[in-house]
C-alpha cells in the first residue's frame, strides 16, 4: 500500500483514475479544508456546506479523467466548490423569496470576490500558520489561541485568570509569542 500523503496531486490523481482507494482517501484529505472553506465564506448552513462538499467530490469523480492539469486541481476544486456554492444560494434565494424582503438587499452579506489562486494562497497560509502554531510550546499556543481565536473572545483579565498570569505580562508575552511564531514561519515555510 502506497504512501499518498506527499505525493504530487499528479500522482494521487493518476492513481484515483486507477481506482487506488487509499489515493483518493488521501486526495480529500488534502482538500477537504480547502473545499469547506468555500461555503462557508458565502455562510451557508451546515447542511448546504455538506451538500456543497458531496457535490464537489462527486464533480471530481465525474471528471477525472477529463482534468488535463493536475497541477492546479486545488485551483479546480476552488472554482467547482464556488459554482456550487452560487447554485445552492440561487436555490435557496428562490426556496425563501416570499419570506425575505427583496429591497433589503443592504442586509445581504458582502463577499469579496477572490479567484482560485487566491483563495489557495489564503488557504496554504492559513495551514503554514496553523502548523507554526502548533509549533508553539503550550503557553504561548495557549495565550495566542484566547487571544485571537477563542469565540467570545475572553477579556485580559479572564486571560490571566485562564493562565494564571499577572495581568500586565499579556501584552510582554504576547509580543515574545509572536516574535517565535513569526521565526518559526520564516524558517520552516
Amino acid at each position: 500500500m502506497t504512501d499518498y500523503a506527499t505525493a504530487a496531486d499528479t500522482e494521487l490523481l493518476s492513481a484515483c483514475r486507477a481506482g487506488d482507494q487509499s489515493a483518493w482517501n488521501a486526495l480529500v484529505t488534502r482538500y477537504q479544508a480547502l473545499v469547506y472553506t468555500i461555503p462557508r465564506r458565502y455562510r451557508l448552513t451546515d447542511a448546504e456546506v455538506e451538500d456543497v462538499f458531496q457535490s464537489v467530490w462527486l464533480r471530481l469523480i465525474e471528471n477525472l479523467h477529463r482534468i488535463d492539469q493536475p497541477e492546479r486541481l486545488s485551483a479546480w476544486l476552488v472554482t467547482t466548490a464556488k459554482r456550487e456554492t452560487w447554485d445552492r444560494r440561487r436555490g435557496a434565494a428562490y426556496e425563501r423569496v416570499d419570506t425575505v424582503d427583496p429591497f433589503a438587499f443592504e442586509s445581504l452579506p458582502r463577499i469579496d470576490p477572490m479567484q482560485p489562486d487566491e483563495i489557495v494562497a489564503q488557504y496554504e497560509a492559513q495551514q503554514q500558520l496553523r502548523q507554526a502554531l502548533q509549533s508553539l510550546d503550550e503557553r504561548c499556543a495557549r495565550l495566542l489561541f484566547l487571544l485571537y481565536y477563542a469565540y467570545p473572545r475572553p477579556s485580559y483579565r479572564e486571560i490571566a485568570d485562564r493562565l494564571e498570569l499577572a495581568i500586565g505580562s499579556i501584552g510582554p508575552i504576547r509580543a515574545r509569542c509572536l516574535e517565535r511564531l513569526s521565526r518559526l514561519i520564516e524558517d520552516e515555510f
